[in-house]
């Protein structure tokens, strides 16, 4: 499907990969619902597509709570007189952290939104994507969510979770006509991430990806339908050899645990390590 035939929902829609996502959308041509929690930060987001021909609104929600996945799916069915046909899960939240050291009420908070909340408002959706000639949901994962990492125990399995509820999916609406995909970034540069992150990843040589260039491999990737991609290198190859041979991950990762434990305790002191 090109992005000229695409109404699209994009959750997490008002700052990071969601809204530069929805930004390259609506610049090939889509027309774009941006939800969000923050309102203001939407018609941020809004201001950046204004002067253009192409449709772009936003929803207000709290994709966490019933009321706030109802509202979407409400404004969904009738928006632009058609209703949408590509559904993007974006939308998501990080922890960095020991596993020991974890809040419960964060961990309960980061499945709420990161798996549990992208299901529900499928669920929801999914009417109405099967009703159009041609649909396409695309989940955006992570690369921890094929490569588990020191420091992100939680943040991984939501992930997990989320690429295996994508390839259940997939095959589930095999014989219709709603495509489900998968694209899983490595590291971006979001204000998701803590500071302790960003010490971390440039001690150890992670790379850290824009926005918009993650937009332009998801909005590729929906273009071109490809079922699912893994973005960025090494990452990718890590991924291959985790699937393969996991204890030679293990090993290369074993020796970053000290300064990943070093970082993990700065951000949980709030303070440079």
């Amino acid at each position: 499907m090109k992005a000229a035939q695409m109404r699209v929902l994009v959750t997490g829609g008002s700052s990071g990969i969601g809204r530069a996502l929805a930004v390259e959308l609506n610049r090939r041509g889509a027309a774009v619902l941006l939800v969000g929690r923050d309102g203001a930060a939407l018609e941020q987001a809004l201001e950046s597509m204004r002067g253009r021909s192409l449709r772009a609104d936003a929803c207000v929600a709290d994709l966490a709570t019933a009321a706030g996945r109802a509202h979407v799916a409400a404004t969904a069915a009738s928006w632009g007189g058609q209703g949408i046909n590509v559904l993007v899960n974006n939308a998501g939240l990080g922890e960095f952290g020991l596993l020991s050291q974890a809040d419960d009420a964060a961990i309960e908070r980061l499945f709420a939104i990161n798996a549990i909340a992208p299901v529900l408002l499928t669920r929801a959706l999914l009417g109405q994507l099967m009703a159009q000639p041609e649909a396409v949901i695309l989940n955006i994962g992570s690369v921890f969510g094929s490569l588990g990492y020191p420091g992100f125990a939680a943040y991984s399995a939501t992930k997990f979770a989320l690429r295996g509820f994508t390839e259940a999916l997939r095959r589930e609406l095999a014989d219709t006509r709603v495509g489900v995909r998968y694209f899983a970034p490595r590291a971006t540069r979001t204000g998701m991430n803590a500071d302790a992150v960003e010490r971390m990843n440039a001690e150890l040589g992670v790379a850290m990806d824009p926005p918009a260039t993650v937009a332009v491999a998801a909005c590729n990737l929906l273009e071109t339908g490809r079922l699912e991609a893994v973005f960025g290198w090494p990452e990718k190859l890590f991924v291959r050899i985790n699937a393969l041979l996991p204890r030679v991950v293990d090993a290369s990762l074993r020796k970053q645990l000290p300064a990943i434990r070093r970082h993990a305790a700065a951000a949980l002191a709030g303070r440079a390590p």
